[in-house]
């Protein structure tokens, strides 16, 4: 699934084409993704000038100068292609801008989303009311305070939305090897010690992974069409058996039905 970091690549790509442009034209080639695409999406789009697009937890955003934004999820699978070729079974959703460039947005399991939401009205737009904040604007003492009292394992609690919103499995198992903490330990058992190297961890990792273009292990994609290299510098995911910097080995067990990867020498 697209993370944080892939996100992050793709609105930056995705701003070299729209940033300023006004939408010539839009195609819905299906009526819904993981859920309906709404009825009035070409109406509202069709004419509307690109203001800015940023992101928020692992949504991308696109804002019109008619004060509505496009919200877009890239669920396990999406990704967008800029000017393709040839427009293929799994591009769904088609974007032309007033200087002829194309946009397609692909999405072969369908688990991403669509949604036109006004710009004004976001910070009460129900998946955004649950969002805890951002992964790179948290502080140690913000993150002390919202795991205090927890008995949920540290890498399940990083992985809820509500308590930081954004990061995803790849790069909580890299932060917590760089930070040496063990990913079944107790959240609110973290000391502030501990805390403290981990939101830099968590920074440094996601800041290296946006730099790489984020991390291709499937189906990911930048819109220009390059890959994520990030995945050539894991310490630990994806690389169960495999010896660690330390001499010991990596390990992989599964939380909250996902694998974990970690090294029992370095993560207490």
């Amino acid at each position: 699934m697209p993370e944080l970091p892939e996100v992050e690549t793709t609105v930056r790509g995705l701003a070299q084409v729209l940033q300023g442009r006004r939408i010539e034209r839009v195609e819905a080639r299906r009526p819904d993704l993981r859920r309906a695409l709404p009825v009035d999406l070409g109406q509202r789009l069709t004419g509307a000038r690109v203001v800015g697009l940023r992101r928020r937890a692992k949504y991308g955003l696109i804002d019109t100068d008619r004060g509505d934004t496009l919200v877009f999820h890239l669920g396990m699978s999406g990704h967008w292609r800029i000017d393709p070729a040839e427009i293929g079974k799994h591009d769904h959703f088609l974007v032309e801008t007033d200087d002829g460039r194309r946009l397609a947005l692909n999405d072969a399991r369908r688990f991403g989303s669509l949604d036109l939401v006004r710009t004004d009205e976001l910070g009460e737009w129900p998946p955004f009311m649950a969002l805890g904040p951002e992964p790179l604007d948290i502080t140690a003492e913000e993150l002390q305070h919202r795991l205090a009292g927890r008995s949920a394992a540290i890498k399940l609690l990083l992985l809820d939305q509500r308590i930081i919103a954004g990061l995803g499995n790849i790069y909580v198992c890299e932060a917590l090897y760089r930070a040496g903490i063990h990913p079944k330990r107790a959240g609110g058992s973290v000391s502030r010690k501990r805390l403290a190297r981990l939101v830099p961890a968590i920074h440094d990792v996601l800041a290296e992974a946006i730099a790489a273009g984020g991390s291709t292990l499937r189906d990911f994609v930048a819109p220009g069409g390059e890959l994520g290299y990030f995945s050539k510098t894991f310490a630990v995911y994806d690389r169960e058996g495999r010896s660690c910097a330390c001499g010991g080995t990596v390990r992989r067990i599964v939380q909250g039905g996902r694998s974990t990867f970690y090294c029992p020498s370095c993560q207490r």
